[in-house]
């Protein structure tokens, strides 16, 4: 569930994502796209090849390549897979026969924008949750807000149990001090 949870069209055959390893230079935004929404993609789209290539270029683009099959079935073996890279070296490939690219510059672009990008292209569907995982996120944010309120009570009650030990101690220092007085 949530941003990136989408179920792409036969059509997308690949996406080739490219950026550099710094955030500096505007390179924050397709970070985030691959560290948030990427995996929710593989996950609900695991035949689709996902490359990321990422640059020692601080200076150098920031892109996201769509792939397009006018048929919307992909032939493994007619297209070549460079594996992801973080030294530069898995540039997006020029398209086969019978596919079209679509490249979006993200450089300076926030994340969410580059989502809403994302699906406008491909027309990708949002993945919607079913029943069981509507309750299950309910539980999950019960169990956070009670959790919440337990840990400011505990900490009520450590600071109580602090002043009462710092009483104590106060108390016992002042009964040495009259003890080693009177002697």
């Amino acid at each position: 569930m949530g941003p990136g949870a989408l179920k792409l069209p036969p059509t997308v055959s690949r996406i080739h994502l490219e950026f550099a390893k710094r955030l500096e230079g505007g390179h924050m935004g397709p970070r985030k796209f691959m560290k948030e929404n990427l995996p929710r993609l593989k996950f609900w789209n695991p035949a689709v090849p996902m490359i990321v290539n990422r640059t020692l270029d601080q200076e150098g683009p920031a892109t996201l390549t769509l792939y397009f099959r006018a048929d919307g079935t992909p032939n493994p073996r007619e297209t070549p897979q460079p594996p992801s890279s973080t030294t530069g070296a898995s540039k997006a490939p020029a398209p086969v026969a019978g596919e079209k690219a679509v490249t979006i510059d993200v450089k300076g672009v926030h994340s969410t924008e580059i989502l809403s990008k994302f699906i406008q292209k491909t027309s990708a569907v949002q993945v919607e949750p079913t029943r069981t995982e509507m309750e299950e996120a309910e539980e999950i944010a019960d169990l956070r807000r009670r959790g919440e309120i337990d840990r400011v009570e505990n900490a009520k009650l450590l600071a109580e149990k602090r002043r009462e030990k710092a009483r104590l101690a106060l108390a016992m220092s002042e009964a040495a001090a009259i003890k080693a007085s009177a002697m």
